[in-house]
């Protein structure tokens, strides 16, 4: 197999990963938040903050390698307008991602003392969901925007 084309699979594979699991977090979690009940949300959070870590996190560091390797294998320069748009929507994600890790974890770790105790959720809770939920919708869509710019490669100067 070629070596551009191993590069392609895998950059395609990440960004499939990260829509995917952004997707599928965001359900679960929205779901489990619905329930109102403090052990299914701990637990759901529970696995969410796991598949961010293995999937997610994975994905995250695979995403820029690739992308560079396969550049520089196509002879792509990386100061072309709709990389540089990529890279910058890339980080501009990180920037909504970082925070949302660590409100899950807070989410999760809330759920789990008011499952213990067997007292309702927290206002902080609440709050917190609320902020991890908005961010979502950024994130998301610059996600979306990348994998547009990754396929149509616009032809845009800076």
């Amino acid at each position: 197999m070629e070596y551009d084309l191993i590069l392609r699979w895998l950059h395609v594979l990440g960004a499939c990963t990260l829509l995917g699991t952004g997707a599928g977090i965001a359900f679960f979690m929205v779901m489990a938040h619905r329930s109102a009940d403090p052990r299914i949300i701990a637990h759901t959070a529970g696995v969410v903050v796991l598949a961010d870590l293995l999937f997610t996190t994975t994905a995250v560091v695979v995403q820029p390698v690739t992308g560079a390797l396969l550049a520089h294998a196509l002879g792509w320069s990386l100061w072309e307008g709709w990389i540089l748009l990529s890279l910058g929507l890339y980080l501009l994600t990180g920037l909504f991602w970082l925070p949302v890790v660590w409100i899950q974890i807070r989410l999760r770790n809330l759920a789990r003392a008011a499952a213990t105790t067997g007292a309702a959720l927290p206002a902080t809770y609440h709050r917190l969901f609320r902020i991890w939920f908005a961010c979502g919708f950024p994130a998301f869509a610059a996600m979306l925007a990348i994998v547009w710019l990754m396929l149509a490669r616009p032809d845009m100067g800076f």
